[in-house]
């Protein structure tokens, strides 16, 4: 918890990358029940498993892009954690206030209309780690029943 203008307010999601194999994404549906949002990106096809208050995220490289590098570099597995945030332009200001490394230094675009950006993994002891804010007429905020979000 901060004191300078945001917060942490949950755990939105954690992201897992694969490649082609149809394993994954069918124990997630097996498990989980099925995705309750799909959404391609630049290289990538992400899928959104609702476990809870948060979800598990999967990221099926679809061609070149940063999916498809992780892969080539780390093979298929965990990619990042993900945590809500209530104010992500003060997270920013404040993170990089304290010369926290990160990828993002604006927040950009996300799925199902969120706002993003990324920590440096040399900030977190080697983890990615991505910021997410919902805003109320996102579609993650109508996923999660109008509360606060939970996707990226």
């Amino acid at each position: 918890m901060t004191t300078n203008g945001w917060r942490v307010t949950a755990l939105h999601h954690v992201a897992i990358a694969h490649g082609d194999d149809p394993v994954c994404e069918g124990l997630f549906s097996e498990l989980l029940g099925p995705a309750s949002h799909a959404e391609d990106g630049p290289g990538f096809l992400e899928r959104m498993y609702p476990v809870g208050a948060a979800y598990v995220q999967t990221l099926e490289a679809s061609g070149d892009g940063v999916v498809q590098r992780f892969l080539d570099k780390r093979g298929p597995g965990l990619h990042h954690i993900a945590f809500a945030v209530d104010a992500i332009d003060a997270a920013l200001a404040d993170l990089q206030a304290r010369d926290v490394a990160l990828i993002d230094r604006k927040a950009r675009l996300g799925g199902m209309g969120t706002r993003i950006a990324f920590l440096h993994p040399s900030a977190t002891g080697g983890v990615l780690v991505e910021l997410v804010e919902t805003t109320p007429g996102s579609r993650a905020a109508a996923s999660a029943g109008g509360e606060e979000a939970v996707d990226g």
